[in-house]
Parts: C-alpha cells; structure tokens; sequence
C-alpha cells in the first residue's frame, strides 16, 4: 500500500517562502482571492519545470464568493498548500484551475463545462453537496474521475462508480453523534434543531433520529428551520429548553449555530451543544465572540491544535500563505490532493492521457479491483492524512476513517 508522502519541517519552511512569494498572502495575490485561476507548478515561473512526469490538470468546484465562500476557499487553499508540496518533489506535476459557483447548482455546472473545455483531466469538487450532485451526473456520463473534499450526501456518489468523497457520509455523521453520546453519557435528554431544507443537515439528522431510536437515546424535542439564512431561533430554543434538554444536537453549519449559541446564552440556557464538521470554523467566524462557543462538542476529522508533527506542519504552511487557522475543509482539499496523487503514481498516470483513460485508472486505485463475481481482486490505495490514518474507499464511493470528537476549551478544540 502506498502512503500519503509529508514533507519535513525543514522542508516545509522552503515551501512556506515558495508560496508567499507565489501566491501572496491572506490580503494580496491571486491565490486566496475569490474568482482567482490555476496554480501553477512550483518552478514553472522562470519558464523551467526542471524534472518533472508532465502536468495533470485538475478542475476545482466550490463557492469563493456569496455565503457560503469560506467553505469553498478553504477547500481551494488546502488543495493549494498540497499542491506546492507535490510539485516540490519534482516528479509528477499538478495545475489546479478552480471555478467560482457561488454555491448554485447551475452555475456548478457551468464551471465543469468550463473547465473540461480548458482541458481539466480530473475534477475536484465540488464543495457543497448540492452542486456536487448536479456535476457528479455530469462527469459519470463524460467519464471524469471526480472526488470531493466535503460534500457529504450519498446521494454524490449513488450509482456513479466514479465519483469518491473523502469527508465523511451524513449518515455516517449522524450514527456516529447519536452513539457517542450515548456511550459516554452526555445527555439524559436530547433536543435536535437541524435545517430541514438542507440536504446535509436532513441526512445526518434522519441517521442520527434512526439511531437513536435503536439504542434508547431520548430525544424529546425536534425543531426545524427552512434556511441558513434564518436568523431567529428563539421558538427552537424554548422548545428544547422547556422540554428539559440538557444536550442539544445540532447538525448544521456554524454561521446558524453561532446565532443560536448567542441566543441561548441570552435567555440563560445552558445545555451542552454539539454539532458535526459544517460547525468546523466557528471559531474564526468574523465578529464572533469565541467565550460563547466554550464547551461547544462536535464531530470533526481534523484539529488545526492537534500536536503531531503532519498537523503543525500544515498549520504553518497554511497561516504563512493565507493567514488564520485552517478548518476541517482546507485539511479535506489537503488530503484530496495527495489522495489523488498517490492513486496517479500508483497507476502511472500521465499528462498525455485522456480524461477518460485517467478516470478508469484512478477508480481502480480507489475502488481496487473486481472480478466477475464482485470479490475483491486487489484491494485500492490506502492514504494517510491530515483528517484519518488508513484511508480506503469503498465502490460505493464512501472514505473509511476514524472521526474525532473535539470540545472547545479556552477557545482552542481539545480532542475528547
């Protein structure tokens, strides 16, 4: 099995200069500005790529502007900070152009015909789920190999033996939540507010109800809302709080959850909250006062405080060239990069190849191989990286990792 490939610290500092002087910093150049193109191979400013395999084009999807940018430049910058990696080792080389769909389904669409007019072998993306579905139709019919660092819903991947995720499923978000807090005893009494117009918020929310139901977790409150966009909670609260919930489950995104914490707060409620990874980010929201978020527990694959060598190195890197701490979905793009670079060394994949030949290749690298009779022939790749250890792939498309469990103390994640 091929192995995730981290770069030394003394490495890491090279590339850290490398980036500033390319791509600028969190306040000028081209590579964290919204709408912004291809980064290109290191060593290729001067005209010279000195020894390289050729480039793979890669095509990005996910929103840079509109609400829900933070999530798609994350993706891009995490993408970014691998890529200089890999072009640093002077082997096979990668280009990533990435398009701007401002979280709308067509205008997703019109990104990937974009890009796979300007040439993009493998696509990456997209970030949102439902942009993702609307593309994944696309590239399972032009045969483009497709991986997406955080849109969730297994409604991406289903009956596309092509397209792979690498955050985890919403199902498997909302098992997991219902059961750890079960097993360690976090709540007597369980509330849920989740946003029922919201594909990612409604699956965990249905797993984790399912769930529940199994293992004799009480839930005694369910409310809804129809947006993200949705700025009053109050009626959700004192549902939750009249009906004596002590722990509230929320399986949304962090600009949402940081006004209900603020409202909580402001009529003396105090249960324990915990969310699942769209919550990752919350601390770094502008204008939001971290103390409200203190206790806050959720599920995440990666923490930017985590003390192991592969995590600080990235943190570096990445406050070096874009400034603030990176969330879960920069650590996703980080990984899907290397992801995808393992399968294309693994399978000899080259710049001169077609999209489709490059596609069929890379589904066996991830999927690994099948006979005639659906057994196992030889088993895919398996990844080390910034959000699991062990990373495989199912034909279904679905990572296999482990998810972390962090609560917010001081205002850094501590790992439970």
């Amino acid at each position: 099995m091929k192995k995730l490939r981290i770069l030394s610290l003394a490495l890491a500092g090279a590339l850290c200069l490398s980036m500033l002087s390319g791509c600028g910093n969190g306040d000028q150049g081209s590579a964290n500005t919204p709408g912004s193109g291809e980064t290109t191979p290191a060593g290729t400013e001067n005209g010279s790529t000195g020894s390289t395999e050729g480039t793979i084009k890669i095509g990005g999807i996910g929103p840079l502007t509109g609400s829900a940018a933070v999530y798609g430049l994350a993706t891009k910058q995490g993408a970014e900070v691998a890529i200089q990696e890999i072009n640093a080792l002077g082997g096979l080389q990668f280009s990533l152009d990435f398009q701007d769909d401002e979280g709308d389904t067509e205008k997703a669409v019109n990104a990937y015909n974009k890009l796979i007019g300007d040439g993009a072998q493998i696509i990456y993306g997209c970030t949102t789920t439902n942009p993702c579905v609307a593309v994944a139709a696309e590239t399972y019919s032009a045969r483009y190999f497709q991986l997406t660092p955080s849109a969730s819903s297994t409604t991406v991947t289903e009956g596309k033996d092509n397209v792979f995720q690498v955050c985890f499923t919403d199902p498997n978000q909302g098992i997991t939540a219902a059961n750890y807090i079960k097993d360690n005893n976090l709540g007597t009494k369980v509330a849920v507010i989740y946003n029922n117009g919201d594909a990612y918020s409604t699956g965990i929310y249905n797993a984790f109800q399912a769930t529940a139901d199994e293992i004799g977790l009480e839930v005694v409150a369910v409310q809804t809302f129809p947006d993200d966009s949705n700025t009053d909670f109050n009626v959700q609260l004192s549902a939750a709080k009249d009906a004596g919930a002590d722990l509230v489950f929320m399986p949304i995104y962090y600009t949402p959850a940081s006004l209900i914490l603020s409202q909580a707060k402001s009529m003396g409620y105090e249960p324990t909250f915990f969310g699942c990874d769209g919550m990752d980010g919350i601390l770094d929201l502008e204008g939001f006062d971290v103390s409200l978020a203190e206790g806050l527990m959720l599920m995440t694959p990666f923490n930017a405080w985590g003390e192991d060598e592969r995590t600080k190195t990235f943190v570096s890197e990445y406050e070096s060239a874009y400034g603030g701490i990176p969330n879960q979905f920069a650590a996703d793009g980080y990984d899907c990069m290397y992801a995808i670079y393992e399968a294309c060394t693994a399978a000899g994949i080259t710049a001169d190849m077609s999209a489709q030949d490059v596609c069929e290749a890379l589904i066996a690298q991830f999927a690994g191989t099948y006979d005639d009779a659906g057994n196992l022939v030889t088993p895919g790749i398996s990844v080390d990286g910034l959000t699991g250890t062990g990373m495989t792939w199912s034909r279904n498309g679905e990572v296999s990792k482990a998810p972390v469990v962090v609560k917010v103390e001081g205002g850094v994640y501590v790992t439970q």
